[in-house]
């Protein structure tokens, strides 16, 4: 598969996201017009032990391709060994991680920590690309700190190794997801790679991931947290991409019947529950009446119940504005 050409095709590319992009969700997010999807990030070390909740992890549909599987770890004979295994299970791309911010990664050498020695980062490259037939991309912050930003330098290396994209997290591993994603910086970046380039990092509407496409010069962009809120971003960005009408309808009912019909076909029905509750707590984000709702949606035990509730309030909103809450503290944790 020729990841650039789906670039092309579909420029805004699914951002993995820990505790979210599962099967279902990425399922369903192909069903809202997303380009290539990602896995959450998986442990190279989880999968050599054969982890049955890192195989869970990387289970995809069919219909999700392309698909890539994100993985991290910081021994090159596992990450050689995961990409192999990642190949064999049918995965169009391998994604490396090196963006990943959480102490637990980081203190062990993985994630963004990689960032502090890159010749360690292209032993990674050269072991993993050379040990499977299929693309190898990786996502990145900017550095480790705002005085070790060197995406130019991994950007270089990355093109010198084979690596199909490097996708580009406007902040740095101090910065957690504090401050604001630097997009002129990605944009610098990109003017300076020689392979394609992916901007990622607080894109919460469809205008805003045409702006940040077109102004950047990126190949493309990752989009996490705006989904969140709006599930129909994906659709709504492609269709002002392709120069159509982007207005979209928003039928609450029909997406959360099919949201959860996705959900419970991957987990049990207790799992597929809260999946939902966590989902249109997000969605309900800049409407009137959400913080209240959001109260009331995690009391509610039966199922018929809580689709009747959630039901009930987005059909009473669904023609009202949805204000900006891209500065709230509950839709910024450890997402895109």
């Amino acid at each position: 598969m020729n990841l650039i050409n789906e670039l092309v095709k579909n420029p805004f590319v699914l951002a993995p996201m820990a505790g979210i992009t599962d099967k279902a969700f990425r399922g369903f997010m192909r069903q809202m017009n997303c380009g290539p999807v990602i896995t959450e990030l998986v442990s190279a070390k989880g999968l050599q032990y054969n982890s049955e909740k890192t195989l869970k992890l990387m289970q995809f549909d069919s219909y999700q391709h392309p698909v890539g599987v994100q993985i991290f770890g910081e021994d090159l004979q596992t990450l050689s060994e995961a990409a192999k295994f990642i190949e064999g299970m049918g995965a169009d791309f391998v994604d490396l991680n090196f963006g990943c911010p959480v102490p637990k990664v980081v203190k062990k050498g993985s994630g963004s920590a990689v960032l502090k020695d890159l010749s360690k980062l292209k032993k990674i490259l050269r072991a993993t690309k050379s040990a499977v037939s299929i693309p190898v991309t990786i996502k990145v912050r900017t550095g480790w700190d705002a005085q070790t930003r060197n995406t130019e330098q991994v950007a270089q290396i990355a093109y010198d190794e084979g690596i199909s994209w490097v996708a580009i997290h406007g902040r740095t591993r101090a910065q957690g997801y504090s401050g604001q994603s630097d997009w002129d910086y990605i944009r610098r970046v990109k003017s300076e790679a020689r392979l394609p380039i992916l901007g990622n990092g607080d894109i919460t509407t469809p205008q805003l991931a045409i702006k940040r496409l077109e102004e950047s010069g990126c190949d493309g962009v990752m989009i996490g947290r705006g989904c969140l809120k709006n599930p129909w971003i994906f659709r709504e960005a492609l269709n002002l991409y392709l120069k159509k009408n982007h207005n979209v309808h928003h039928d609450f009912k029909g997406l959360f019947q099919d949201l959860y019909e996705k959900m419970a076909s991957f987990h049990d029905e207790r799992i597929a529950g809260l999946q939902i509750k966590k989902l249109s707590s997000w969605f309900s984000a800049g409407y009137p009446g959400a913080a209240n709702y959001r109260r009331e949606l995690f009391k509610i035990k039966e199922h018929d119940e809580l689709m009747g509730y959630i039901t009930n309030y987005f059909s009473n909103i669904s023609n009202q504005p949805q204000k900006d809450t891209s500065s709230e503290s509950f839709l910024m944790g450890g997402h895109g």
